[in-house]
C-alpha cells in the first residue's frame, strides 16, 4: 500500500505564499493626480499608465479617495465609509482607530494587499490626515494618504 503521508513536508505558510502570488495578476492602470483631479499625461497628449506595483498602488490611493456606496459603476464593496464617522462625536483616538480600520478593511478587500499598517495622524482643527503603509503579496510595500475633513 502507498504512504498516505509524502516523504517531505512543505510549511502551510510556503505553501500559502506561492499560492497567493501566483495567482493574482497585478495588471495595468492609468495614472491619476489626485491633486489636480486630472489624469497624468505623458509628453505627446497620451494618458500615462501604470504596471505591476504602481498600477496596485494607484488602486489603493483611488479606493481610498472614493466614497463607497456613492456611484453605481463601483461595486458595493468598493470605497471607503469615511464619511460614516461625521457628527458622531468620537474622541481622536478613536477617531484615529476606526480611521485605521476603515482603510484596513478598503485596501484589504483588494487580493494584491497583504498587509496594511504603521499608520500615522496628523490633526488641523476638525480634519484628520494620514499616512499608512500597504504590502502586497509580493512583499513589496508602498505609502497612502488619505484624509477626513470636518468630524
Amino acid at each position: 500500500m502507498a504512504d498516505l503521508f509524502p516523504a517531505a513536508m512543505i510549511a502551510a505558510d510556503e505553501l500559502l505564499a506561492d499560492v497567493a502570488t501566483s495567482s493574482v495578476a497585478f495588471g495595468r492602470s492609468w495614472r491619476f493626480d489626485f491633486d489636480a483631479g486630472e489624469f497624468v499625461l505623458t509628453p505627446t497628449g497620451r494618458i500615462a499608465g501604470a504596471e505591476d506595483t504602481d498600477a496596485w498602488l494607484e488602486w489603493c490611493r483611488k479606493a481610498l479617495a472614493t466614497e463607497r456606496y456613492r456611484h453605481l459603476v463601483y461595486s458595493r464593496l468598493y470605497g471607503q465609509e469615511f464619511e460614516s464617522l461625521i457628527g458622531l462625536g468620537l474622541s481622536r483616538a478613536a477617531v484615529e482607530s476606526e480611521l485605521a480600520r476603515i482603510a484596513s478593511e478598503t485596501l484589504l478587500a483588494d487580493p494584491r494587499t497583504a498587509r496594511v499598517g504603521a499608520f500615522s495622524f496628523v490633526w488641523q482643527r476638525d480634519a484628520c490626515s494620514f499616512e499608512c503603509q500597504v504590502t502586497s503579496v509580493r512583499d513589496e510595500t508602498g505609502t497612502i494618504q488619505g484624509s477626513v475633513v470636518s468630524l
